[in-house]
C-alpha cells in the first residue's frame, strides 16, 4: 500500500497547524504506524540541527519527536530565515543556498517545486503515513502563483487537506468559510474537513454554526478541539510571553533584537516559577534586572548596531557596574567580544564591527555555517553540569581566557575576568535542569534546585496531552481510515 498523506492548512498564521500535526503524529505513532512529518516551506528564525548536520524548522523537529524519529532534512526541504524586512537566507535540504529578496525568491520558487515533491516522495519510502504542515494561509491570493507551501504543493503531490482555524481569535466561521471560498474549484476538491481549535466553553453552543458551515460548503467539521490551558509546545516563530508567578523575584531580561533567532532557548526560564523573564521590545529601556541575556541573531552585526541605537549598550554597562550578570548565546556571544569581522560579506557588505568588549574574544564570520549537535559539560562555581544542544552559527571565535564549556571534547565559550559575563555557542543550554540551576546560581538566584524544568520531559508531556485531546475530540476514523495499521 502506498504511503498515506494528509496536509493541515490554516486560515491564518498560528491557527494551530504545527501543534495539530505534532498531535496527530503522536496519535498514529501510538498505534504503531510509521509516521513522519513534512513541511514544504518554512519561514522561521527558530531552527534545529538534523542527524545529517542540516538545518530545518524547530516545529518539524518537535513533530519528529512526536513520531519517535530523529529530525531529518527530508522533513523540511525549504527553510527561509529572514535577515531583512524584504530578504531571507534560503536553505534547501538543510544547507544555505543563497540570500534572496522577496521578488527574487518568488521567481525562484518554480524551480523548487519539483525538489519539494521529490523530497516528499523520498520521505514516503521511509514511512507508512506523512502528515504535512502548510504555511500561513492558502487564501493569500497574491501568493497563489508559484505556491509551494500550501495548495500549490497539495495539488502537485496529490495530498488531501484539512483546514484548521483558531476560534480563540474570534471570527472562526468567517475565517473558515472565507478561506474555502477563496480556493479554486480544484483546490476545494482536496479539502476533506475543517477543524476548530482552542475552544473554551460548551461545544454544543457551536452546533448551529457548524451545521451552517457544513451546509454552505459541503465539507464536514471533523471536530472541535478545546483550549488546553498551560500546554507547552515550542512556538514556531512568535515569542511566547511568560505569565509571571507572583513569587518570582529573580528578573531576567532579553533584549528583543530585530533578527532574534532561536528564542526557544529561553523557554525553560520563561516557565521557571522563580524567574520573571521579560523580552524587551525596541523603543523600550532595559528594566532593572539580575541577569541580561543577549540572544542569538540571524544578522549579528546589524543587530549589534540596533542594540547601540536603542541605547541598550549603555544600559548593559550600567547593569554591570551595579553588579549584574550577562550571558550571550551564539550571536549574543559574538557581540560581547572585542570585534566581529565579516571579510566575505556573509551578513551584507564586508566590514568589521567593534564588539561590546566584555569578553576576550574576536569573531571572524565565514561562508560555511557550523551546524552540529553537541553534548558535554558546563563548569562554573567549581561545579560541573551536563549540557546538550546544538550549534548554528557562521564563523569562528578566538578566545583568550577561561572557557566554561567542553563540548564533544573541545573547549567552548568564554568568561570575563571579573566573573560577571559569560557566553557560548550552545543553543538549549537552559534545557537541562542541572545546567539551568548552575547558571541561575552563578547569576545570583539562591537555591533554584528542583525548580528548573526538564524541557525534554515537558515537551513529551505536552505532545501526549495534545494527542489525548485529539483522540477525544476529532473524528479520527474519517481522517485515518486509509492508513495501513490504523485501528479505531
Amino acid at each position: 500500500m502506498s504511503s498515506y498523506s494528509l496536509m493541515v492548512q490554516g486560515t491564518t498564521s498560528d491557527a494551530g497547524k504545527s501543534v495539530m500535526v505534532a498531535g496527530l503524529c503522536r496519535v498514529l505513532a501510538r498505534r504503531g504506524v510509521r509516521v513522519a512529518p513534512f513541511k514544504p516551506q518554512n519561514m522561521a528564525l527558530n531552527s534545529a540541527v538534523t542527524k545529517e548536520g542540516g538545518e530545518i524548522g524547530r516545529a518539524q523537529a518537535v513533530q519528529a519527536q512526536a513520531c519517535g524519529l530523529e529530525p531529518s532534512v527530508l522533513m523540511n526541504p525549504v527553510l527561509l530565515k529572514p535577515n531583512t524586512d524584504t530578504g531571507a537566507q534560503v536553505i534547501v535540504r538543510g544547507k544555505a543556498l543563497s540570500d534572496m529578496d522577496a521578488r527574487g525568491y518568488h521567481d525562484f520558487k518554480p524551480k523548487l517545486l519539483q525538489l519539494v515533491v521529490d523530497t516528499f516522495e523520498e520521505l514516503g519510502q521511509q514511512a507508512d503515513a506523512r502528515l504535512v504542515e502548510g504555511a500561513g494561509s492558502p487564501a493569500e491570493i497574491n501568493l497563489r502563483e508559484h505556491d509551494i507551501a500550501n495548495m500549490g504543493f497539495a495539488l502537485a503531490a496529490g495530498v488531501p487537506v484539512v483546514i484548521v482555524a483558531d476560534i480563540d481569535r474570534g471570527g472562526v466561521f468567517a475565517h473558515l468559510y472565507g478561506t474555502y471560498e477563496l480556493l479554486s474549484k480544484q483546490e476545494k476538491g482536496l479539502v476533506k474537513g475543517f477543524i476548530i481549535n482552542r475552544f473554551r466553553g460548551d461545544p454544543s453552543l457551536l452546533d448551529s454554526g457548524l451545521e451552517w458551515l457544513e451546509e454552505k460548503t459541503g465539507v464536514p467539521v471533523l471536530g472541535v478541539v478545546p483550549y488546553l490551558k498551560g500546554l507547552y509546545l515550542e512556538a514556531e516563530d512568535a515569542i511566547n510571553v511568560q505569565q509571571t508567578d507572583e513569587d518570582a523575584r529573580f528578573r531576567v531580561v532579553v533584549p528583543g533584537l530585530p533578527r532574534i533567532s532561536n528564542h526557544t532557548d529561553f523557554d525553560a526560564l520563561r516557565l521557571h516559577p522563580k524567574v520573571d523573564l521579560q523580552f524587551v521590545r525596541p523603543g523600550q529601556p532595559l528594566p532593572a534586572a539580575d541577569l541580561i541575556i543577549l540572544p542569538g541573531s540571524k544578522s549579528t552585526r546589524a543587530d549589534l548596531q540596533a542594540l547601540r541605537e536603542q541605547g541598550w549598550d549603555a544600559q548593559i554597562a550600567r547593569h554591570l557596574r551595579f553588579g549584574g550578570k550577562v550571558i550571550g548565546i551564539c550571536g549574543g556571544y559574538q557581540m560581547l567580544g572585542q570585534s566581529i569581522d565579516d571579510p566575505h560579506g556573509v551578513e551584507g557588505q564586508p566590514g568589521s564591527s567593534e564588539g561590546l568588549g566584555y569578553l576576550a574574544t574576536r569573531t571572524t564570520l565565514a561562508t560555511a555555517k557550523q551546524l552540529t549537535r553537541v553534548r558535554g559539560q558546563l563548569t562554573l562555581l567549581g561545579e560541573t553540569a551536563d549540557v546538550e544542544g546544538y550549534e548554528i552559527h557562521a564563523g569562528h571565535t578566538e578566545v583568550s581566557g577561561t572557557q566554561p564549556f567542553e563540548l564533544d571534547g573541545i573547549a567552548d565559550g568564554a568568561c570575563s575576568g571579573n566573573g560577571q559575563v559569560l557566553g557560548g555557542y550552545l543553543h538549549g543550554v537552559f534545557d537541562q535542569p542541572e545546567a539551568c540551576n548552575l547558571l541561575l546560581r552563578w547569576a545570583g538566584l539562591e537555591a533554584p534546585h528542583a525548580k528548573a524544568q526538564d524541557m525534554a520531559v515537558l515537551r513529551e508531556q505536552g505532545i501526549d496531552r495534545l494527542a489525548d485531546a485529539l483522540e477525544a475530540h476529532l473524528d479520527l476514523d474519517t481522517l485515518f481510515a486509509p492508513v495501513a495499521g490504523w485501528r479505531s
